[in-house]
């Protein structure tokens, strides 16, 4: 039987010669045939006689080689064979292994996976966390994946975190050059022996070589090769990988920057990488300043950095540094005196763990992100956020932000109580009439990932999905509604949907019109749990904030007119066609009537009278406000109908308060900008940012527009009176000079209340609202702008006016207008004394015959965010 396997084995050998030698032929023929036709038949006839001469040189010369081992050496001899084979073996094994060694170094046929190349050793591109930096030099946070700052000098480490690293990891370090063989020896005789107190046997350098270029989590059989997918050769390819990069890295490298590399790319746990994080995160220290038991701690971590990590396992840690400090001893780095004293003592910790979404102005970093990459992208510049370690400049002052913050904070928590008050029993999600949309939840809960889920699951059984959807509850955490941060609570997913569609959002941002430098932005409640942007990212009806554009129109377009031009509140109507039908547009005043008064034209604005801005519209022509609106910053899409000037085409906070910016800006738009520069982990800059600028509207209009949005607090009737209730604004010797100017909005059901203040130096918007435009207030006495976005905005400037460190954005008295240089006639205030709130609407109410554009269901239960 043994004898058929043989000659089986030895005729499929021979095949397999056979075939090998009839390819290699027929290659050969086929290469001849390709140089024939490339360098010509005499070139080639030409190489092979030199070949052929080459060959009988080689001939002769293994001739001459045979002859003289036969003359001095016995082929008949006992040993002759034995010997002979020894050679052979060990020819073949050196072979073998050079042939090995090309393989991994070139990736020959795919086979072991690509080496790092001689670019990459010299210049290896550690993964690092990108900072982002106010504009007053503060750390806003941080980009990561793995949250790393790198110490960049070796004096920058202490002596005892060294020490204790080549005592545990890697005794003989200074010594070898990457590979340590008597390690090697050592773990051979544990594995033979059953030993395991040996250790391993990787050198600091070669688990930097792993770490650097993550040779153990490759992927792809161009980075990993076929080997790669083999068990046992997986192994052998990974640790050769290892060691040659680990004899590169000893030649282009000090053990001093090797030492530096390591303790820069190891792991600690706790979202920390490198030293520099894990000092900070378990200690709240700095590496030059960690003692030798704190370094103990550090070190043994790398062992196995979750068995070891003290905050979760205290006792294995403390043994385990313990051991570290025995090492220490061991290899004379530390007295034994010191030993027996420094093990009685526990691991006394100050954690100071640091995530993604830790410091303030989130929705603000996702802005950024968002900014850069689209940059990024026109600009084909490769960019990683999240590894390249980059320094990005913002606009952002750190103290505006937290005034903002603080404000919207503060203002919601309001807010939220009095529209919790105001459905006290009921649910908010609601018609124009206050009726309670059917089955508004489980719409919203079809839409939800869960819900797919179950619906996989179950293979769309309603009842399977309806339980789980509605009967198992759990404990989660969930944000307080009493604005307070977070709490646990017990509730089924439906529950938890219908939780937070009770909440009311809100967004806010402020800018120097001047620079386009975005000073603050607050993109809703909470970032943890709402991450929709109300900035950037929500698309709203601006309600009355809109007719500004109206006005400017008819003052800067060929109308010509001037804020003392005369307007009559009397009943418009107009012929409008909606889906092929032609009917009549009608729209009401918020208080449902008429004055029938003419007035200013900067009276009615600041009256946020309907009548008036219908008319306007419908004069000045809604193509012309649709032409201006986008000259002044309004990208969003804008349907030229009747109902625009007021406000009937979504828009967000961003673009408002960028084209509100022209009427401060002497008529020039400058885009809203968030970064000034970035810089690269070496503090190069990469790239320095600078606004879009143009000339809107002339410089006069601009002017004047600004003075008639003064008339909202100094007309009698102005919507913004209710500015006057936050008495901090007003204080002085210039108590009762203009210093704010302003509009309120509110659209149709009281969905969205807005308000866009100005100062001398700063534009701000407010947004507030339910995610969904179903949910709302029912009345006007507390759903309107000036009563819930308006204080937003009261809280924010008089947080601004009492940091004396923010003195440049402090208001200070407008410019009075000069009838010298303004040509327009502007002299018609009416005589007012200051009140805290004269009316009770802000004029901003459409009826039902409203027409708007796009038009949408008044009870629509679709939500206007992704969240859920």
């Amino acid at each position: 039987m043994m004898d058929k396997i043989k000659q089986l084995i030895k005729n499929s050998y021979n095949n397999l010669k056979t075939l090998l030698l009839n390819v290699l032929n027929w290659l050969w023929l086929k290469l001849d045939v390709l140089l024939v036709k490339v360098f010509g038949e005499e070139k080639v006839a030409t190489f092979y006689k030199r070949l052929d001469a080459v060959k009988a040189t080689y001939w002769d010369a293994k001739q001459k080689v045979t002859d003289a081992v036969d003359q001095r050496i016995d082929r008949e001899s006992f040993y002759y064979a034995q010997v002979k084979r020894l050679w052979k073996g060990f020819a073949w094994i050196v072979f073998a292994g050079c042939f090995y060694i090309f393989c991994i170094e070139t990736n020959f046929l795919w086979l072991t996976g690509e080496m790092p190349s001689v670019g990459e050793l010299q210049n290896p591109k550690l993964s690092q966390s990108s900072e982002i930096y106010s504009s007053d030099g503060v750390l806003m946070g941080k980009f990561f994946l793995e949250n790393r700052t790198p110490v960049k000098n070796y004096k920058d480490l202490s002596p005892y975190l060294v020490n204790a690293l080549v005592a545990t990891e890697d005794a003989r370090f200074y010594q070898h050059s990457g590979i340590d063989y008597r390690a090697l020896f050592g773990v051979a005789v544990g594995v033979m022996t059953g030993a395991s107190e040996r250790g391993g046997g990787s050198t600091i350098t070669q688990q930097l070589a792993k770490n650097l270029f993550k040779t153990r989590k490759k992927e792809g059989v161009a980075k990993k090769g076929v080997l790669g997918y083999v068990p046992g050769f997986k192994t052998l390819v990974i640790k050769t990988k290892e060691w040659l990069t680990a004899i590169k890295l000893e030649r282009y490298y000090t053990k001093e920057e090797i030492i530096l590399w390591y303790l820069n790319t190891v792991d600690f746990g706790s979202n920390s990488y490198g030293i520099k994080v894990a000092a900070k995160t378990y200690f709240n220290t700095s590496p030059d300043s960690l003692n030798v038991q704190e370094a103990a701690v550090l070190v043994g971590m790398q062992k196995a950095t979750n068995t070891y990590n003290p905050r979760r396992n205290y006792d294995k840690s403390l043994g385990r540094r313990n051991t570290v400090l025995s090492r220490m001893v061991k290899y004379n780095y530390l007295p034994k005196l010191a030993y027996d004293s420094l093990i009685k003592l526990p691991i006394t910790l100050k954690v100071n763990e640091e995530t993604p979404y830790d410091g303030t102005s989130n929705y603000f970093k996702s802005a950024v992100a968002k900014a850069l990459e689209k940059w990024a992208d026109t600009s084909d510049v490769e960019l990683d956020l999240y590894r390249d370690g980059l320094k990005i400049r913002t606009t952002i002052d750190s103290r505006m932000q937290t005034h903002a913050e603080t404000a919207v904070q503060e203002g919601m928590k309001v807010l939220q109580k009095t529209f919790d008050n105001h459905w006290s029993g009921k649910n908010p999600w609601a018609d124009e009439k206050g009726v309670e949309i059917p089955g508004f939840i489980d719409t919203v809960a079809k839409r939800t990932s869960y819900y797919k889920y179950l619906a996989v699951k179950y293979k769309n059984n309603q009842d399977s999905i309806w339980h789980y959807m509605k009967n198992v509850k759990r404990k989660m955490w969930v944000f307080s509604r009493n604005g307070s941060g977070e709490e646990q609570m017990t509730m089924s997913a439906y529950d938890s949907i219908a939780y937070y569609k009770r909440f009311l959002q809100s967004g806010m941002m402020s800018m120097d019109p001047f620079t386009g430098h975005i000073k603050a932005w607050v993109g809703g409640l909470d970032f943890q749990y709402f991450k929709y942007d109300h900035v950037s990212q929500g698309r709203r009806q601006p309600g009355s904030t809109f007719k500004p554009f109206v006005y400017t129109t008819a003052i800067d377009g060929p109308k010509n007119m001037s804020p003392c031009s005369q307007i009559t509140d009397k009943p418009f109507e107009i012929e409008i066609e909606e889906k092929g039908e032609k009917k009549m547009w009608r729209p009401h005043n918020a208080d449902g009537r008429f004055s029938y008064s003419t007035m200013s034209l900067r009276r009615a604005m600041a009256r946020s009278i309907n009548s008036c801005a219908a008319w306007l519209t419908n004069e000045v022509g809604p193509d012309s406000v649709v032409y201006y609106a986008h000259q002044m910053g309004i990208k969003s899409p804008l349907s030229a109908v009747a109902s625009i000037g007021l406000g009937s085409n979504d828009v967000t906070l961003f673009e408002m308060v960028g084209a509100y910016g022209c009427f401060l800006n002497e008529g020039i738009f400058t885009e809203p900008m968030l970064v000034v520069s970035i810089e690269d982990r070496n503090g190069n800059t990469i790239h320095t940012f600078e606004p879009e600028r143009h000339q809107a509207i002339k410089k006069e209009s601009a002017l004047l527009m600004r003075y008639m949005l003064e008339g909202g607090l100094e007309e009698q009737g102005g919507t913004s009176q209710n500015l006057w209730s936050f008495k901090d604004l007003f204080d002085g010797k210039d108590k009762y000079k203009s210093r704010f100017a302003g509009k309120t909005g509110t659209t149709s059901n009281h969905s969205d209340g807005w308000y866009m203040g100005l100062t001398s130096n700063l534009v701000t918007g407010t947004w507030v609202g339910g995610d969904d435009r179903s949910i709302h207030f029912r009345s006007g006495a507390y759903g309107e702008g000036s009563k819930t976005a308006l204080p937003l905005f009261g809280r924010y400037m008089s947080k601004v006016i009492k940091d004396a460190g923010l003195e440049m954005y402090h208001p200070v008295p407008f410019e009075k207008l000069d009838s010298k240089r303004i040509t327009k006639d502007f002299s018609c205030t009416s005589a007012y004394i200051p009140r805290t709130d004269t009316l009770y609407y802000d004029s901003t109410f459409v009826g039902s015959d409203t027409i708007t554009a796009p038009v949408r269901p008044s009870a629509e239960a679709k939500p206007d965010s992704s969240k859920q």
